[in-house]
């Protein structure tokens, strides 16, 4: 430790489509909706929970951003104003100093170089002097207590809210992988088409993103079977407001195509899996994380669907990120981390 060690902040960034979670000393320290409010000329609001509270029922005054989609940097201004804001609101001030900031930020597996690049330009201009990235299935890995320097085939399946991350990792590196660009947010456009087609109710993002939590399923016959869910909203037709009762067999059936697509995709890298690493994956199972991961009955549908055991992770939505502070303690010894 130098002299100047304390001038230095080291933080681990999991910046999601859905959820932003940021680390510093082991602890979670910021975990807030990937969300920013804008007033007139692109002023500042809220961000977060606070700007989350008024997604969907802002007037011409406001807008409000969800800077990334589909796991990745779609509006730049309203990501580095985002990310600046939740340093600031997660990290410990100083009022005679600014401190140097080191970043570990986690990316989907799938990311081009550009969008390496924007996550890149967008945390220095937050104030970060050094970044390093890391991939989401590596960093579930590690905050799943997987040892992925090991010369042993571990498979990860994270569902986030942009992306699901698929890989095998032997050796501190990705052997065969898909980004597939489904995951929690088409779950909820999902429920939002099939409420509007079936039941002819216009439901918002927040609604559906309820429904999903309350009944969600990605199969009929599951274990513990959750009560109804009354959604209340305007008929497309009369614009009269109706209340209906949905069930989770409902929404398995109306999750079933975009849980198809996951199944074909988990087969596809699978396929592509050498067969040394097969035969580990096979013993040890599959790991399932991030929020997709808690919809119910998925892990029993993926394990009848490729006859390999599946296991969710413990605390799956927080696990990426815990990886990533992982990660940020062993910067000079884990060789995957991207500069």
């Amino acid at each position: 430790m130098g002299l100047f060690s304390f001038l230095n902040k080291e933080i681990a960034i999991d910046l999601g489509t859905a959820n932003t979670i940021i680390i510093e000393n082991d602890k979670i320290v910021v975990d807030e909706p990937s969300i920013v409010a804008l007033g007139a000329n692109n002023k500042l609001i809220a961000i977060g929970n606070k700007a989350r509270q008024m997604h969907g029922k802002t007037h011409e005054g406001i807008t409000t951003i969800r800077p990334l989609r589909d796991g990745v940097i779609a509006d730049f201004m309203a990501a580095e104003l985002m990310i600046r804001e939740l340093i600031k609101m997660g990290t410990s001030k100083s009022k005679f100093f600014s401190p140097s900031l080191k970043l570990v930020i986690c990316i989907p597996s799938g990311s081009t170089e550009v969008e390496i690049r924007a996550v890149r330009d967008s945390a220095e201009h937050a104030g970060a002097r050094d970044v390093y990235m890391i991939f989401e299935p590596m960093a579930a890995a590690l905050g799943m207590g997987i040892d992925v320097e090991a010369p042993a085939g571990n498979m990860v399946v994270d569902i986030g809210g942009g992306t699901t991350e698929i890989a095998v990792i032997s050796l501190g590196g990705i052997v065969s992988n898909k980004s597939l660009r489904i995951a929690g947010d088409d779950f909820t456009q999902d429920i939002r088409e099939y409420m509007r087609h079936q039941h002819n109710i216009k439901i918002g993002e927040r609604t559906a993103e309820k429904i999903k939590i309350k009944v969600g399923a990605a199969m009929v016959e599951i274990d513990e079977v959750p009560e109804k869910f009354i959604v209340r909203g305007p008929h497309q037709m009369t614009a009269l407001p109706i209340e209906i009762p949905v069930s989770h067999d409902e929404i398995a059936h109306c999750l079933d195509k975009s849980i198809a697509k996951l199944e074909s995709a988990i087969i596809s890298v699978l396929e592509k899996t050498p067969p040394e690493l097969y035969s580990d994956i096979h013993e040890k199972g599959i790991f399932l994380a991030g929020g997709g991961a808690l919809l119910r009955g998925l892990d029993k549908r993926l394990s009848e669907k490729t006859n390999i055991k599946f296991h969710i992770a413990e605390d799956p939505l927080h696990v990426v990120a815990r990886g990533t502070g992982i990660a940020l303690k062993n910067v000079d010894k884990f060789e995957f981390l991207k500069r």
